[in-house]
């Protein structure tokens, strides 16, 4: 796939190699990505990752990343400072949709460009915002363990039941990534609620925390932190949870910033009030 714009910009399809490079571009905006984050992603569908070159050189980058055939999510939407402006961010953005093709689209997008994005056919659906603090000294609560093997077809479960979509191949490489630390809690055999912990280039990240109660919440996040007390922790909590707001106010965190999480049209049904921390906001 190629994409002609100014300048010779040439669109194509990126390769997990291509990726390191426009992680740093992200974490040089702030974005703080995991470390570990690339494998993960591109479990998902390898051929959602779009990245722009001049000359050779990338200088724009997107991921448009199918789930099913309702839904795709897009994120990594990046240009390179110095060549901003000048028509390669819309031609990447353009060549990149294309491939969710009739799907719904998701994205987590900085609140200033809403209305950029309402012009593409997306429409507000809440907001999220980034907390971030020290992990306090906390144990690990009664019902809380390590996710084993024999959890991922209930963990995976659990997770479709809270996302738009249903994505396995992401799940399995994000219980298992370098450095991920997962976590599920119990009733008896019903699972309820799990939760990953990551190193990231600025913080740790908690991401997904989802779970049935606030209890369940609270304890989940009491132990992905129980490991990391002293260090600094950042969760993206929806506005649409304040029990997960609450959760994180009372750990001490603080919001750092917002995103806009926007739709292009009607997403399946699917437990939010379950969601206390989003996955990522890449990947949604």
């Amino acid at each position: 796939m190629t994409s002609p714009a100014p300048q010779d910009l040439v669109v194509t399809r990126a390769t997990p190699d291509d990726w390191p490079v426009i992680v740093g571009w992200a974490a040089d905006e702030g974005w703080n990505p995991g470390t570990s984050d690339v494998a993960a992603f591109f479990a998902q569908d390898p051929d959602g990752f779009f990245v722009g070159r001049i000359d050779g050189e990338p200088v724009s980058a997107i991921s448009v990343v199918n789930y099913d055939a309702a839904y795709a999510f897009l994120g990594w939407y990046l240009v390179r400072p110095d060549l901003r402006g000048q028509g390669h961010g819309l031609t990447t953005w353009k060549t990149a949709l294309a491939h969710a093709g009739s799907r719904t689209v998701g994205l987590d997008g900085v609140v200033a460009e809403q209305d950029n994005y309402r012009q593409s056919g997306f429409e507000l659906a809440y907001r999220t915002a980034r907390f971030v603090g020290e992990a306090p000294a906390a144990g690990i609560p009664a019902g809380v363990r390590p996710a084993r093997a024999a959890d991922l077809a209930a963990v995976t479960a659990y997770d479709g039941a809270c996302c738009p979509a249903d994505r396995p191949r992401f799940v399995a490489a994000w219980l298992t990534g370098t450095g991920h630390r997962a976590l599920v809690r119990h009733d008896g055999d019903r699972l309820t609620g799990y939760g990953v912990i990551r190193p990231g280039r600025d913080t740790l990240r908690i991401g997904p925390l989802f779970a049935d109660t606030a209890e369940d919440a609270r304890a989940l996040f009491a132990g992905l932190t129980a490991e990391a007390a002293g260090h600094r922790v950042a969760i993206d909590v929806p506005e649409t949870s304040p029990a997960g707001v609450a959760l994180a106010e009372a750990a001490g965190f603080t919001p750092s910033f917002e995103t806009a999480r926007m739709y292009t049209g009607p997403v399946r049904d699917h437990a939010r009030e379950r969601v206390f921390g989003v996955t990522t906001l890449e990947l949604g």
